[in-house]
């Protein structure tokens, strides 16, 4: 595949299908036909893609999040050597939340010839479906799991008026929903799941209500959140005696004090560790 004039082999970026095995290129199976080896997030799921294309006998390496800088200089050693690499992730485009970063900018920077292959992507696939995007949109990948990270990146999706698209993983879905409405919650959203496939599902409404729907269901497939243009929402504006009365019927109900400091800095906007305080001090007062 590559030019034989050239001394080096190329790094063929290749979209592979999210779910429906029909929506991979004709050009993505030539590529992963002729390069030399297959670079992939998990070999057994590439291999079950390769075995439906007829495809054997190909070397597959993996390369996934936790890839060494040893693993990467060998891939970049063998392209430097003139074999062609094909990077697939476990399903859409590498490189987008995916593993593969390091590898093209490694490539790169050896003046590897890096070539996209494009095709299949959860982030396009949810947003033509959504009908939420009007111009640009903001894509933020998957949110940290917690801390100030976490309320960080919420603080980012309050504060973006254009769309917004998130992915989540089915356990946190519902989690990741009722923060999204705490600071949000008349925003329009659109939640897809197992895109592409049988069951594929797009939940329509405000965060309030798709938090609301969420809550206690089991959801299966991996999670892409839509979220609408918004009016950079400010957080609401609680005074002391208000916070006092939430604190209170939140520990009533059982919940955490650390949940508590958490819920109530992302919706009020006000330092955790003042809140944290001040939940104590109200638990300790009970």
């Amino acid at each position: 595949m590559s030019d034989e004039r050239t001394q080096t082999g190329v790094l063929y970026v290749v979209a592979t299908p999210i779910g429906n095995l029909g929506d991979l290129s004709p050009r993505a199976a030539d590529t992963l036909r002729s390069a030399h080896r297959i670079a992939a997030e998990d070999t057994r799921r590439t291999r079950g893609l390769l075995s439906h294309l007829g495809i054997t006998g190909k070397p597959v390496d993996r390369l996934d999040a936790h890839a060494s800088e040893g693993d990467v200089a060998r891939c970049v050693e063998r392209l430097a050597a003139g074999e062609d690499i094909a990077l697939v992730t476990d399903a859409g485009t590498p490189v987008v939340s995916d593993p593969g970063t390091a590898l093209v900018q490694a490539a790169s920077r050896a003046g590897v010839r890096v070539v996209p292959i494009p095709g299949p992507s959860a982030v396009m696939a949810a947003v033509s479906a959504a009908g939420l995007v009007t111009g640009g949109f903001r894509f933020l990948g998957f949110l940290p799991r917690g801390g100030p990270e976490r309320r960080a990146a919420l603080e980012t999706v309050r504060a973006t008026p254009e769309a917004v698209v998130l992915f989540e993983a089915p356990q946190r879905a519902a989690e990741t929903l009722a923060d999204l409405a705490r600071i949000a919650p008349g925003r329009d959203a659109v939640v897809g799941r197992e895109l592409t496939k049988v069951h594929e599902e797009f939940l329509r409404g405000t965060l309030a209500e798709l938090a609301e729907a969420a809550s206690g269901r089991e959801i299966l497939g991996e999670v892409t959140i839509v979220i609408g243009p918004g009016g950079e929402e400010k957080a609401a504006t609680l005074d002391d005696e208000e916070i006092d009365r939430r604190i209170d019927a939140l520990l009533a109900a059982g919940r955490r004090p650390r949940d508590i400091a958490d819920e109530l800095a992302l919706e009020a906007g006000r330092p955790r560790r003042e809140l944290y305080a001040r939940v104590l001090a109200r638990k300790g007062a009970r």
